[in-house]
């Protein structure tokens, strides 16, 4: 059995780099979120306590995937022989669950503000609408540069969320000058329907690596095809591809590979070939003379 591992593949600088920007952003929201509960509540404005509920789901976020990205950064141990890497996963997977439990939330408040509607304050919901514009663009700024796929998803959750402040500044000038009430929960509907259609792909891509799917970005065919076109390769099984967290993924795979040698020599190249071709950090390949070499419950013996 011939274990390798890739570390140029690795990206852990990310959440170093980008730490301060998610103390930034999970201090400003927070603060956000108490100036939108106050003000939806004296407001009597639904899509202000909705959109807080976001926000409040959005620091939640930004606080778990700030702490997965601290712990995935911790060295393995004798228990935790992969290190913490998987947090990153779990984290993603818990974000999406409190994320569709606050749409709950939100969206029973809004069916009782439609069936009984009531005065908006329009005034304050456009200013502090407007506020949370300005805080959410300035966050988003601050994760613009990420190259890492965590640092991406914050920014694009950012900027999504003043997108939605934008609505919500938009809606409250109309009820002050239409005097329609009933537009506030009706707001309140689009923002659910806009955050729950945007984060169906994050719960569904979650709950798909918690499985240990192969990556999304992986053709599983492709790396089969390619391992087989390898010097001296007549046939494999065992195949497994794995991510480790949401950055790293992992491969085992038993080679057929009779009568050669120099076999260090091919597993440096494979190695090599299957980081760049692939972005597979972490390959564990056994070398066979003959197929299958296998035991009595399937695999080596």
């Amino acid at each position: 059995m011939h274990h390798h591992h890739d570390h140029h593949g690795h990206h852990h600088h990310a959440p170093t780099e980008f730490g301060r920007a998610f103390g930034w952003g999970i201090g400003l929201n927070l603060l956000f979120v108490a100036a939108e509960v106050a003000g939806g509540l004296w407001a009597n404005s639904s899509a202000l306590l909705s959109d807080a509920g976001h926000n409040l789901s959005d620091v939640l976020s930004l606080a778990l995937a700030w702490g997965a990205t601290w712990l995935a950064r911790r060295q393995p141990t004798e228990r935790y022989t992969y290190g913490y890497k998987s947090a990153t996963i779990q984290a993603a997977l818990l974000n999406a669950a409190l994320l569709y439990l606050a749409l709950g939330a939100i969206l029973w408040d809004a069916v009782d503000h439609l069936r009984h509607p009531t005065p908006v304050n329009g005034p304050v919901v456009m200013v502090l609408a407007g506020l949370g514009v300005l805080i959410n663009g300035f966050t988003a700024w601050l994760f613009r540069r990420g190259q890492d796929v965590n640092v991406r998803g914050a920014y694009l959750h950012l900027l999504t969320d003043m997108l939605v402040s934008v609505g919500v500044v938009v809606g409250g000038a109309v009820v002050y000058f239409t005097g329609w009430h009933w537009l506030d929960p009706a707001l309140s509907f689009v923002i659910l329907t806009v955050v729950a259609v945007g984060s169906w792909g994050l719960l569904r891509e979650t709950v798909q690596l918690s499985l240990q799917a192969a990556p999304a970005a992986i053709d599983v065919a492709a790396v089969r095809q390619f391992l087989l076109s390898r010097p001296g390769v007549t046939d494999l099984h065992d195949l497994h591809i794995w991510p480790l967290s949401t950055q790293d993924t992992a491969l085992t795979v038993h080679l057929v590979r009779p009568g050669l040698s120099n076999g260090n020599q091919f597993l440096r190249d494979l190695q090599h070939d299957l980081h760049h071709e692939f972005n597979i950090s972490h390959c564990t390949v056994q070398l066979e003379d003959e197929f299958p070499l296998m035991g009595a419950h399937g695999c080596c013996a």
